[in-house]
């Protein structure tokens, strides 16, 4: 198997850890894909589901016993793999007690990721709550605080980038109930940081009412803006996000179209959740859309989330994914616009896609 296969694969199976003791601690609950656990292979970091029931019973697993780690399969070793440590900022707190990593996490081995704000408008009422978003849980098991100030962000993110080396950050958010639909207070954030660290910056909201937004994020240090469809079918959007897809797709590609002429081509980018219903075809000719627009598609397995009214959805099949990545793949190498080139965010992270693997 190439490492795209095996990435695809561990990405829709999941990794079985039948004990939780090895490498940095995964991530439960949150905003967007979750439930998953940074895992290296060679020069390659990306996040696995690890606390899923489906990777309770994926053929894949970790073998420690000879002293270094290895993947299996069927109990068949595949190659090494390593678990990036855990960040030192980890053990940092404010002055008011308040435990970095509640403030922001580790995401893959280089980039600093945080919610801003950990409650949303639709969230609490399940007609118009995100079927697949679990925002509410890390906030719930206290995990995390429910919003983040722009100095203890400025503060985490320093400490991040002069103890662990992180190259850029991500900065998203819960819908707040105001009509820029956060990017006011991401915006306040951005200046924060970017007045005490040189740290490239992607933040991601839904689309705000005044496209005057955008503007103002860039000059406060924004570099790159992911705002996330999820879904592309007007059905499978109604059914899943009902709240959400009250927002028309008319309405994100006018706020693709007017965040590119800001951002630069290539420096906006979205979400597309495989699996929550969307047909190849849906994801191929949206993808394409979006590409021709200098939009690239983040397109990522769907992964069930514990404690979500999809907890039983089950994930895309690998070959589904495979053929998927290996479409949209070939339009980003057709059309020049690559992850490498994305200054900050999740398609320049690239680890909760293999999608990157198939630009070349």
């Amino acid at each position: 198997m190439n490492s795209q296969q095996v990435i695809t694969e561990l990405q829709t199976k999941g990794l079985n850890l039948v004990t939780d003791t090895v490498g940095a601690s995964g991530r439960k609950g949150g905003a967007g894909p979750s439930d998953h656990k940074a895992v290296t292979i060679g020069e390659t970091t990306f996040m696995v589901p690890v606390y899923t029931d489906g990777a309770a019973q994926s053929p894949y697993g970790v073998d420690c016993e000879s002293g270094k780690s290895v993947l299996t399969k069927d109990d068949q070793v595949i190659t090494e793999l390593d678990f990036p440590e855990q960040p030192r900022f980890y053990d940092l707190q404010t002055v008011d007690g308040i435990p970095y990593w509640k403030i922001a996490l580790l995401h893959s081995r280089n980039v600093l990721a945080t919610t801003v704000l950990q409650t949303c408008i639709r969230y609490e009422n399940r007609k118009t709550a995100c079927q697949f978003c679990a925002i509410g849980q890390s906030l719930a098991a206290d995990r995390t605080i429910a919003q983040k100030t722009p100095a203890q962000l400025a503060e985490v993110a320093e400490a991040a980038v002069r103890l662990d080396g992180v190259e850029n950050m991500i900065m998203t958010t819960g819908t707040p109930n105001t009509t820029d639909r956060g990017a006011a207070y991401l915006t306040e954030c951005a200046q924060a940081i970017r007045a005490r660290v040189n740290l490239p910056i992607q933040a991601q909201c839904e689309p705000p009412n005044d496209f005057i937004w955008f503007d103002r994020m860039r000059a406060a240090g924004i570099d790159s803006l992911g705002m996330h469809l999820e879904a592309a079918d007007p059905e499978v959007r109604a059914k899943i996000m009902p709240g959400k897809a009250k927002v028309p797709l008319s309405y994100y590609f006018k706020a693709f179209e007017a965040a590119t002429k800001v951002f630069g081509r290539g420096q906006v980018s979205t979400y597309l959740l495989a699996g929550l219903g969307d047909s190849q075809e849906t994801l191929l000719e949206v993808s394409e859309r979006l590409i021709d627009i200098g939009v690239y598609p983040f397109v990522v397995p769907f992964v069930p989330i514990g404690g979500t009214p999809l907890v039983d959805h089950k994930p895309p099949s690998s070959e589904f994914m495979y053929d998927l990545y290996q479409g949209i793949g070939q339009m980003l190498k057709q059309a020049n616009l690559l992850s490498s080139e994305m200054k900050a965010g999740c398609a320049k992270c690239g680890a909760c896609s293999a999608l990157s693997l198939f630009e070349s």
